[in-house]
């Protein structure tokens, strides 16, 4: 004999409601699922350049040195007889690697500053707050290049550098949020029943806080993308021979004039994917906005 199935609760039915909701609004911003089909299609060839039927990035053609492209090599070589195409796959990996970790070291730092900054306030909110607005007053980029200059070159510094520099943008967000969230009225009778601190911050805050920075992590991703292929380009992210978006362009600079295609490969391929993740930004924003439902 089977069990009866338990009917849903209003609440259970309010959360399926709210997340239909969400995937509808999603669903009809065409520009995001366009956006959404760009990740996805980077993030796959990331992940299948080991399978993929290309030749080994580092491996070099001195009979092939900066050959157009061709059917023997679709994207044409470099300048040691690499092929581009397959180097271009496999700087996919750096890139989007160098985004999501470099975000997540931003979401792991600057979202519990955030949350202790807006919740209790007083003097731990203006310590967080000062030195929130003292690394905010250095431009991104310009941190970014000091920290990883002082790190080393190496990607992994480089998504280091880049996710402390992007902490502040995560650190003010959260805050403001919790700020807006404390206001409730809902706050108000947890506070006023007692519940622990630790279970109002899981219950209450952290749920609605997370939205608008899921949407500022996607925007950020696409930022972060373009700053470790900078890092790359001036020598302190990615190291040869290890193929990266950044170095490709470095080393393409010199060779504007006789071999093009070498520029033009890792420059398509950054404007896509941070046009990509910017349209999936956006697209969320408006879904996930309760403004708009």
């Amino acid at each position: 004999m089977t069990e009866a199935t338990a009917p849903f609760t209003p609440e259970q039915d309010a959360i399926s409601d709210g997340k239909n909701r969400v995937w509808k609004k999603f669903r009809s911003h065409r520009s995001a699922l366009f956006g959404g089909i760009l990740v996805a299609f980077f993030v796959a060839i990331a992940l299948l350049a080991p399978v993929l039927p290309i030749p080994d990035p580092a491996a070099t053609d001195w009979g092939a040195v900066r050959k157009a492209p061709s059917a023997a090599h679709w994207m044409g070589t470099d300048e040691i007889g690499r092929d581009v195409l397959s180097r271009l796959i496999w700087g996919a990996q750096a890139s989007l690697l160098a985004g999501v970790v470099s975000v997540g070291i931003a979401l792991a730092l600057g979202v519990p500053l955030g949350i202790l900054a807006g919740y209790f306030g007083g003097w731990t909110d203006a310590v967080i707050s000062r030195c929130t607005e003292a690394l905010l007053a250095a431009p991104f980029l310009i941190l970014a290049i000091a920290l990883a200059a002082f790190l080393g070159p190496s990607l992994t510094n480089a998504m280091i550098a880049i996710g402390i520099s992007a902490t502040p943008i995560f650190i003010r967000l959260t805050r403001g949020q919790v700020l807006t969230v404390r206001s409730e009225d809902y706050m108000d009778s947890a506070l006023a029943i007692g519940l622990p601190t630790p279970k109002i911050l899981r219950r209450y805050i952290l749920p609605n806080v997370l939205p608008p920075i899921l949407v500022q992590a996607t925007l950020t991703i696409a930022t972060a993308i373009i700053a470790e292929a900078s890092l790359s380009f001036l020598g302190l992210g990615q190291q040869a021979p290890a193929p990266s978006w950044g170095s490709m362009l470095n080393t393409a600079k010199n060779f504007l004039n006789q071999a093009p295609w070498m520029a033009m490969w890792p420059g398509i391929s950054i404007f896509l994917v941070v046009l990509g993740f910017n349209l999936l930004g956006d697209g969320l924003r408006d879904a996930l906005d309760p403004r708009e439902h």
